[in-house]
C-alpha cells in the first residue's frame, strides 16, 4: 500500500508541474511570437509576454498567409480538415466492413484473407510509395482530394482491433436477429454498430491525428499551392532562402494547426478512454 505522506505528494505534483512547463513553454513561446510583429521578433531578447498585434497577425494567416506561400491558411487548413476525416471515416467503415465479414460469415479463405490483411502492416506508405504514387498519377489523382485519402484509407489495425471486438460479441445475439428475421446488414446497422461506439471514437482520435500529421505523402502528389495541406504549408513558409521568414505568419499558422487535433481530443475524451480501457461490452 502507498503511504499517504505530505512531502511525497508536494515531491509527485512538483515533478508533475515541472513536466507540464517543459511541455507547454514551446508552445507558449510560440503563441507569444504570434502576437508581436516582425521586428519585435528579430531584437534580443525573445519576449516571453503576448504582444498587441493577436489579431492582426492571425487575420493576415487566415486570409494571406506568409508571402513564400501562395494559399492562405484557411484554405490548406480546409486541405488538412478534408484529409483527415477522409482517412479517419474510409479506414473506419472499410475496417469495420472487412472485420464484419471475416467474423460472421463464413467462405473459403476467410482466415487466408485476413493474415494477408493483417501482413499489410509490414508495408507502411514509406516503403511502397513510389508504386502507390504511380498508381495514383495514372489515375489522374494527383492534386485533388482523392489523391490525398484514398491511398491511405484501408487499415490492418483497425481491422484486427474490430475483429478482436466482434469476437467478443456473444453469438447469441446473431442468433436471435436472425430468429426475428434480420438480415446481416441490419444485425451490423442496429446491434454492431451501436456496441462499437466506444472502439469508433478512440479510433476515430487516433486515425484523425494520424490523417491530420500526413507530411510524405501530400508533399510527394500535391504540386497546386491550392491543395497544400498545413504542414506542407509551414514548411513552404520556411524555405525563404535568402529572404526573411515571416516568424509571427508562421508561428500564428502553427498555432492555428494545433487547434483541429487539439479540439478532436479534448471533446472525445471520454469516449477515447472508454474505448481503450474498456474490456467488456
Amino acid at each position: 500500500m502507498v503511504e499517504n505522506r505530505r512531502w511525497l505528494t508536494v515531491l509527485t505534483h512538483a515533478i508533475l508541474l515541472m513536466g507540464v512547463l517543459v511541455l507547454a513553454f514551446p508552445i507558449w513561446v510560440a503563441f507569444v511570437a504570434s502576437t508581436h510583429q516582425l521586428q519585435t521578433l528579430l531584437q534580443p531578447p525573445m519576449p516571453l509576454l503576448p504582444g498587441g498585434h493577436f489579431f492582426e497577425n492571425y487575420y493576415k494567416a487566415l486570409t494571406e498567409g506568409a508571402r513564400a506561400v501562395g494559399a492562405p491558411v484557411w484554405l490548406m487548413m480546409a486541405n488538412s480538415l478534408v484529409m483527415a476525416l477522409g482517412i479517419t471515416f474510409g479506414k473506419i467503415v472499410i475496417s469495420m466492413l472487412a472485420a464484419f465479414a471475416i467474423v460472421y460469415f463464413r467462405f473459403r479463405f476467410r482466415i487466408f484473407f485476413f493474415w494477408m490483411i493483417f501482413i499489410t502492416l509490414m508495408l507502411p506508405v514509406e516503403v511502397r510509395i513510389l508504386p502507390t504514387y504511380k498508381v495514383v498519377s495514372d489515375l489522374g489523382m494527383l492534386d485533388n482530394y482523392f489523391g490525398l485519402t484514398i491511398p491511405l484509407i484501408a487499415s490492418a489495425t483497425a481491422t484486427f482491433l474490430f475483429r478482436q471486438f466482434f469476437m467478443t460479441v456473444p453469438d447469441e445475439l446473431s442468433e436471435a436477429a436472425r430468429v426475428d428475421g434480420a438480415g446481416p446488414m441490419r444485425f451490423f446497422k442496429d446491434i454492431l454498430f451501436p456496441m462499437s461506439r466506444t472502439n469508433i471514437a478512440a479510433l476515430f482520435v487516433i486515425l484523425f491525428i494520424y490523417g491530420w500529421n500526413q507530411y510524405l505523402w501530400p508533399l510527394l502528389i500535391t504540386t497546386d499551392e491550392s491543395m497544400y495541406t498545413m504542414l506542407i504549408g509551414i514548411n513552404r513558409m520556411l524555405a525563404v532562402g535568402d529572404d526573411q521568414a515571416e516568424w509571427h505568419i508562421i508561428m500564428a499558422t502553427t498555432m492555428l494547426a494545433m487547434l483541429p487535433p487539439v479540439a478532436v481530443v479534448v471533446l472525445m475524451q471520454k469516449l477515447f478512454v472508454q474505448g481503450m480501457t474498456e474490456t467488456e461490452k
